[in-house]
This record gives C-alpha cells, structure tokens and sequence, in this order.
C-alpha cells in the first residue's frame, strides 16, 4: 500500500467509496436527559424489573426469585417460547412499553434535517439477537406505518456479533483491499471486544464487496473480576489481533495492510475520540490518548510496516455491513440497541458508470 492510499482515508469519514455519512451519534435530549437512554439494552432491562415489582405488590412474581441480571437473552426467548403464560405475558408487555419509547426515538431522529429523508432503518445490536429484539424491531415497524410513515425498520442481515467487524470492510478504499483476502477488524463495546478476520467475497455487477467472518475472539472484561485500565484493554485487544493474524497467515490468508476499528462517540479526523466514550474502561476521550497509534505500535506487522489503522464509530461500522443489501434506496439509518442506544444515518453513492440512485 502505497503512502498516498494511507492519506485519503482519515477516522471518522463522513464520504465514503459507496455512502456519505450524514449524521452519528445524534445526541438528543428532553427534560429526562438523553432520549436515546430509553432505548438501550439497559432501558428495556429497567421495564422488565419496573413490571415485576408491581407485580410482587399484589401476586407473585410469574419469573421467580431469579435476579435481572440472569434474564440472559437466551432465557427471556425461552420464556416467550415455552413459559407459563403470566410470565410470557409479562416479557410481552416489556417489549411492548419498549417498543414505544423505540418510536419515540425514532421519530424524534426523522425530525432531524439528516434523517428526514430516511426510507429505511436497519437495526443491529446485542438486543437484535434474539426474538424478544426481532419483536422489538417488528412492532416498531408496524407502529410507525400505522401512524403514516411510509418508512421500513428491519433487523440487520448479519450476525450482530459479526456486523461491527464486517462493515469495517467498507471503510477502506478499494485501492487497500485489492488483491487481497480479508482484513482485520475490531468492534469496541460498552461490555465487550470482538476482532475477527473478515474475508472479502469480490463484489459484482458494481455491487459493494461482501464481508464474512472468517475467524472470531470475543473478549467480556464486564465479567472481569478486577474492571481494566484503558491501556490493559488497549493491549489485550492487540494481542487479540496478533493472534489472529498469525491464523490467518497458518490459513494461507493473504491480508490487507489494514484494521477497522469500530468504537462508540464522535470520532475526529485525527483518530481521537471526542465524546461517547463514557461506557468503556477507563477515559478514551483523553486529547492525549491516540487509539489507532496505539494499536498500530502493539499490533500485527505487515512486512516492516505497521498496518494502517482507522477508526470509525460503533454504529456508522455496523450500518456499512448493510450496504450490499441497499442498492434500492438513497437514504437510509442504522441503530445499535446495546448498552447504549447508536445511530446513524447515510446516503447512498452512485458509483462511476452506474445510473444515479432515486428516492422512492
């Protein structure tokens, strides 16, 4: 990769090869603070023990003596599927008071001047793997055109483990991935770390290429005993990427010079991170903190050359894994519904040759 390809990709990017970002991380408020707060992962957790202790007022709790923190996703799709019907009726009606404040959300983003023209919203995040989360997106989709929004709101395509590392593949430039295999990618969460390498499925008929999730370490320092220091996550997310790379390499993969990096807040050109970092261990949003140098200095070598490094937010990364699926809209949103409520919103690109994209 020659230098002049490392300039005309900076962190953040607001124009990319097929898509211009319009807005992320949209930080909106009301008198109760922020209004994405009341669709996070969080959010939807507080409604589930808000509905059992008016319960336990007056009968018993139909889930038990088990603490909220063990409702794993996995438990509340168990009991929606195959429990007694109070219980069922009492995760119904938690997704239902959510599935509320998730069009609220909704429709106070499509009030901003970078949404309004929005045909579509996808929607990834923790929540979005499982049934209670597809019920979610459903019921948001319903209400919405109920109330005359000509506008479709769908779970991502992808595995949302696997979105945040495979929509890293769009934020290079095609001049980095050709003639390549894969990439490395990163997704930085509020709970956890997953890398992976991302194979390349060449694109075709000028669509965008196609990621896949070729191998994958996922890290939950929330489970941690001791919670790490920034620089400790800093360096176990390297290691996390030196041992993949030497896989890949085991595997006869051949991979670009280059790692995406996917990351809640507002990332600058200069790869700092300027706010939103709130949720991760220790303070990423210091001006001295260079996370993408950091990475470059302790991670994989590629020949004699550090790889090239950038850094995008979590949201923006997650909504790229969609983009072969758009080819038949202009304007389009994603949300992360995860320890936090991410969002953001893209226009599509015509690419040289191809016929420009109309709005519906």
């Amino acid at each position: 990769m020659e230098e002049g390809q490392r300039l005309t990709i900076p962190h953040g990017a607001r124009e990319l090869e097929r898509v211009t970002v319009d807005d992320y991380n949209a930080e909106l408020r009301d008198e109760n603070g922020f209004v994405g707060d009341r669709a996070s992962r969080r959010a939807f957790r507080a409604i589930v023990e808000d509905l059992r202790q008016r319960l336990r007022e007056v009968a018993k709790d139909p889930l038990g003596d088990r603490p909220g923190e063990e409702l794993t996703k996995q438990v509340l799709d168990d009991v929606l599927a195959e429990g007694e019907p109070e219980a069922a009726g009492l995760i119904h009606g938690a997704i239902e008071d959510f599935t509320a404040e998730l069009v609220t959300v909704i429709e106070e983003l499509l009030g901003l001047p970078s949404w309004r023209d929005v045909q579509r919203i996808v929607v990834g995040g923790g929540l979005r793997g499982s049934r209670v989360g597809e019920l979610v997106i459903g019921g948001a989709s319903v209400r919405l055109k109920a109330g005359g929004r000509k506008l479709d709101v769908q779970p991502i395509h992808s595995d949302p483990d696997e979105a945040g590392l495979i929509g890293a593949v769009h934020l290079a430039t095609d001049g980095v991935l050709g003639g390549h295999d894969g990439i490395l990618a990163v997704d930085i969460g509020g709970s956890n770390v997953r890398a992976g390498v991302v194979g390349l499925v060449p694109r075709r008929n000028g669509r965008p290429p196609k990621g896949a999730v070729r191998e994958l370490e996922l890290w939950r320092y929330a489970d941690e005993e001791t919670r790490p220091t920034r620089e400790e996550t800093v360096e176990q997310i390297a290691g996390m990427l030196r041992r993949l790379a030497q896989s890949a390499q085991r595997h006869g993969l051949e991979l670009a010079p280059f790692i995406g990096v996917a990351c809640p807040g507002i990332i600058n050109t200069n790869g700092r991170i300027e706010r939103g970092a709130q949720n991760l261990p220790g303070d990423w949003e210091s001006p001295d903190f260079d996370l993408p140098a950091r990475l470059a200095e302790l991670g994989p070598r590629f020949g004699e050359a550090p790889p090239l490094v950038v850094l995008h937010n979590d949201a923006v990364v997650q909504g790229l894994s969609e983009l072969p699926f758009l080819g038949d809209v202009l304007h389009w949103g994603a949300l992360t519904i995860g320890t936090g409520l991410g969002n953001a919103a893209f226009t599509n690109r015509a690419q040289p040759g191809e016929a420009p994209i109309e709005q519906s």
